[in-house]
């Protein structure tokens, strides 16, 4: 990448929503520090552990929700702020240490070339057999393109951190398939860009937790999917 495109100039923030991720976050903040330069803004989603402390500790920014507001929520109010803040591009990424600060470099290229709105790093080999279903059935139900459509880590243009902070975005309840296709009906380009993935060392996921938890999140996707989704004349 040539020297005027360089991504660590470029006026960014990395945001992380967290809840109860003391075992990783500080870890995850300094590695994000030390590879990208970028300020870090992590949005505590009511964490009943050391989190908020341990992320101030190791140079993170914190905003403590007064009430939980689940990942997508946390990820909206970063947005928001990055905005207020006049920043240009925001990267969020998960707390638990899966997402790997050495892909950062690789996640920005598209969108600093302006050959995108918006990056999702996918790694599709991390996706359990339930979750490989429920990709093919959202994308299905959906029309999106994309091989990893609930991959939090992502980079966001401008436009695109704009278009989430509105009112709309607030109404949705998880961070992809609503968000993705919102993005897609305003006009805006979307790219996969791969990347590997570590193993969740610690805690599980909000989603695909247990089956009753993973019922819901499918019905109420798959409805939002349909409905959100362009016709083809």
């Amino acid at each position: 990448m040539s020297r005027d495109r360089d991504w660590r100039t470029r006026r960014c923030v990395v945001v992380i929503p967290a809840f109860n991720e003391q075992r990783d976050i500080a870890t995850v903040v300094r590695e994000v520090r030390r590879v990208s330069g970028f300020p870090v803004l992590v949005v505590d989603d009511c964490s009943t552990d050391d989190t908020v402390r341990l992320a101030r500790t190791a140079g993170a920014e914190v905003i403590p929700l007064s009430q939980q507001l689940g990942a997508w929520g946390a990820i909206q109010t970063g947005l928001r702020h990055a905005c207020r803040r006049g920043y240009r591009f925001a990267l969020t990424m998960d707390a638990d240490g899966q997402h790997e600060a050495a892909w950062i470099e690789r996640l920005f290229e598209p969108v600093i070339k302006g050959e995108a709105d918006v990056s999702i790093g996918c790694c599709v080999r991390r996706g359990s057999r339930l979750r490989k279903v429920a990709w093919i059935l959202l994308k299905a139900a959906s029309g999106l393109k994309m091989e990893d459509i609930t991959s939090g880590f992502r980079v966001y243009n401008r436009r695109a951190m704009e278009l989430l902070s509105n009112r709309e975005a607030t109404l949705l309840e998880y961070q992809d398939v609503g968000v993705l296709v919102l993005l897609r009906n305003a006009g805006l380009h979307l790219v996969d860009v791969d990347v590997t993935m570590l193993p969740r060392t610690s805690g599980t996921s909000r989603v695909y937790h247990s089956w009753l938890v993973v019922a819901y999140y499918m019905a109420h996707t798959l409805l939002l999917g349909f409905s959100k989704r362009r016709v083809r004349r």
